[in-house]
């Protein structure tokens, strides 16, 4: 099944100056968020694979959308995130079976690699709900100048048949990082981790 999808939000933050010292270059972060119909709203439903299949496609297409919004080659990605809030009709589980089984692989392939686990959140949420998606290095976990979070949030979603499905990229770390860890000239990017 594909994903009725009711609103594409694009988000790109970009910050240039932090404690009035110039950020050079700017860290940027994307967020891409799809306002989806929920096909499992108001009831109990055993097998999620329809929600599973969504995820796969919504991976790519909010993980293209987000490179797009950096302007940049998928090989300059270095964080990646992931998260969804779900309508009061909703169930947590069904934000598990967007992320989880099928997202990833579509958003690794959108930003080209991507070894690490993919960072998620999820939560129940009203219209106008906020959500911090969590960031992490795409190709190595243990790089602390890349753990961040960008906030999703659509205006007039969720409504209580919906998701809001949201996936964040970064074409750089914290603005002016410096509490050590591992070094992005450091990285193998073999095992996820270093």
């Amino acid at each position: 099944m594909k994903a009725k999808i009711r609103k594409l939000v694009v988000v790109v933050d970009e910050t240039r100056i932090e404690m009035q010292k110039d950020v050079t270059p700017a860290t940027r972060r994307a967020v891409a968020m799809a306002v989806i119909e929920n096909p499992f709203a108001g009831k109990y439903v055993e097998d999620l694979a329809e929600l599973s299949a969504i995820g796969e496609e919504l991976g790519g297409l909010l993980g293209e959308k987000c490179v797009q919004a950096l302007g940049i080659e998928p090989g300059q990605a270095q964080s990646y995130g992931k998260g969804a809030i779900v309508g009061e009709a909703g169930e947590l589980e069904h934000a598990a079976a967007v992320l989880h089984p099928k997202l990833g692989a579509p958003l690794r392939k959108a930003v080209e690699k991507g070894a690490a686990l993919v960072p998620s959140a999820k939560k129940m949420g009203g219209i106008g709900a906020a959500l911090d998606v969590p960031l992490g290095h795409k190709d190595a976990a243990f790089v602390r100048s890349h753990f961040d979070a960008i906030e999703a949030r659509v205006s007039d979603a969720p409504r209580a048949n919906e998701i809001v499905v949201a996936v964040a990229v970064t074409d750089s770390g914290r603005p002016l990082p410096r509490i050590g860890g591992l070094k992005l000239s450091e990285i193998k990017g073999e095992d996820g981790l270093r």
